[in-house]
């Protein structure tokens, strides 16, 4: 594998060598590697771009890898990705997709995830976006996420954009079941004059079941962020939603919350702040030797962790 490849897994799944445990390695529109296990299995889809990730049930303590990469400009890539964790099953998946463009024409991936999570069982997924290059050409990524969580499931998403991303789409739609659990954690960062639209709708139809959406994000420069974040309680239940943001230079950031109580007792709070850094926060760190340019840097990181 060459060494953009490589960067780019190191920075989007932190993969340093080849995973163990099953994986699915995409480069420039192409498989590039793939693993499977006696519990989990990947299979080329036949009708469309994409692969169906199915895990048997009872799985425990595995994981999946499945990264994209690419590295060509002028390169539209489309994948739809169908994923079956089966009952009781207790896993982690990595994707994230990365591009190297030193080109003048637009290299873009959309990704396209479903996910059947079955009863009782447990999911942690991660995903992280980020772009590079020297050349011309923009770096774009639409990832769309769709959950369906049965009676008792529970899934943990976090969600990273590093940088290098001209535009982004975001689109994550979600269905609980009884006693369903979400929790999603957004990190965002936006620089130059950079698009980033991120649109979260949550059905609460299950008793008992409850949803927890934050995002953190910091806008710079020139750059605009538009978060949308929809709740339906259908039932009773518990949801919440957050939008922390940090603006800077001449950025714009907008959230728009929508809830929903279709339920006497639906139970749904969002909380909304937008705002410049703390002048004492900047006053505290450079007094202790940092630039004011430092002192933002780790206000951010810290901010985003």
């Amino acid at each position: 594998m060459d060494t953009f490849k490589q960067t780019l897994l190191e920075t989007i799944a932190d993969l340093h060598e080849t995973p163990s445990g099953a994986y699915n390695i995409r480069a420039n529109g192409a498989l590039d590697a793939r693993n499977t296990t006696e519990n989990i299995d990947i299979v080329t889809k036949t009708d469309r771009p994409g692969i169906d990730i199915i895990i048997k049930p009872g799985t425990k303590g595995e994981s999946v890898h499945i990264p994209v990469v690419i590295t060509k400009t002028g390169l539209s890539d489309l994948v739809y990705n169908d994923f079956y964790i089966g009952e009781d099953a207790d896993v982690v998946i990595v994707a994230g997709c990365g591009i190297h463009n030193t080109g003048d024409e637009e290299s873009r991936h959309d990704g396209i995830h479903t996910f059947y999570v079955g009863k009782n069982a447990k999911l942690k997924y991660v995903e992280k976006h980020y772009g590079e290059g020297d050349g011309n050409g923009e770096n774009v990524m639409n990832p769309t996420t769709i959950i369906d969580l049965a009676e008792g499931a529970s899934m943990e998403m976090e969600t990273v954009q590093i940088k290098g991303l001209n535009s982004s789409d975001r689109k994550t739609e979600a269905v609980l079941a009884d006693h369903a659990q979400l929790i999603i954690r957004e990190s965002i960062m936006t620089h130059g004059k950079q698009t980033a639209n991120t649109a979260f709708t949550v059905e609460l139809n299950g008793e008992e079941s409850s949803a927890h959406v934050v995002s953190r994000s910091v806008a710079k420069d020139e750059s605009s962020q538009i978060f949308l974040a929809k709740m339906n309680g259908n039932a009773a239940c518990n949801g919440r939603s957050e939008c922390d943001a940090i603006i800077m230079d001449q950025a714009r950031v907008s959230a728009i919350p929508e809830i929903n109580a279709n339920d006497v007792n639906a139970s749904l709070i969002h909380e909304a702040a937008i705002g410049k850094i703390a002048g004492e926060q900047l006053i505290k760190l450079m007094t202790l030797g940092l630039t004011q340019k430092e002192a933002e840097e780790q206000i951010i990181n810290g901010f985003l962790k």
